[in-house]
């Protein structure tokens, strides 16, 4: 199986932090630009293959790290890890994306996604 591109999610009560640092800081383009309502924002690489989110901790999204792995076809990923005794919970169609989610033995909140 081949991944396409790595995404790190931060979800944080310090978000606009870390959106100070990374724009600020770092110099890096926050690709969705001002929006009302939350506080958020995603930092990719130039082919935008691969990105940097973070968000503001709500009810709906509790605060958290996790590492996301973009495949080229989650479908098929699934069986393979789940084959291989991985337990995956999914898959969720959102964003134009098919997730699944897993957790590393060491705990880390994992996901892998395609395009629909």
């Amino acid at each position: 199986m081949k991944i396409i591109g790595i995404r790190f999610c931060s979800v944080s009560q310090k978000a606009k932090d870390d959106l100070d640092f990374f724009e600020n800081k770092l110099g890096l383009t926050n690709t969705l630009g001002p929006h009302t309502g939350f506080v958020g924002g995603v930092f990719p690489t130039e082919d935008q293959s691969s990105w940097v989110e973070c968000w503001q901790a709500s009810e709906q999204m509790p605060e958290g790290l996790m590492l996301q792995l973009v495949v080229e076809n989650s479908d098929e990923f699934a069986t393979n890890v789940k084959a291989n005794g991985v337990e995956a919970y999914g898959p969720v169609d959102a964003h134009g994306e098919r997730i699944y989610y897993i957790k590393t033995p060491s705990g880390v909140a994992m996901s892998f996604q395609s395009k629909i």
